[in-house]
């Protein structure tokens, strides 16, 4: 996987850690309970619209990976395409080459030309 690819998971993981570590501050910082239960449920709140952002995020990555891995898919098909065309006609430009009165035989890998008599 390339190292564009993995944007979208760099970004989502830095909202995670970030999340992960705010509510660790919070519950490590000198406060009172009653208020450090407030920040903790202002910050609870704010986790719905946070896991919206990395689902957004993370289905914006994998469109992009989608529409790479098709693009890609569709050049090696193309390129494909053309090689067999390419192979087709050298065949058929090489058996008019051949003249008539000799015989091709094709065994293991090898091409022997026989003279017919």
């Amino acid at each position: 996987m390339s190292k564009k690819n993995n944007g979208g998971v760099l970004i989502a993981g830095m909202m995670v850690g970030g999340a992960i570590g705010t509510m660790l501050g919070i519950l490590i910082a000198p406060r009172s309970g009653r208020e450090t239960r407030r920040i903790i449920q202002k910050s609870a709140q704010a986790i719905p619209e946070l896991v919206e952002d990395v689902s957004s995020s993370v289905q914006l990555q994998a469109d992009r990976l989608s529409d790479s891995a098709k693009r890609n898919w569709d050049e090696t098909l193309t390129r494909l395409k053309e090689a067999i065309a390419a192979g087709i006609e050298a065949t058929q430009i090489e058996a008019q080459e051949i003249p008539p009165s000799r015989e091709v035989m094709v065994e293991s890998n090898s091409l022997e030309i026989n003279k017919q008599e």
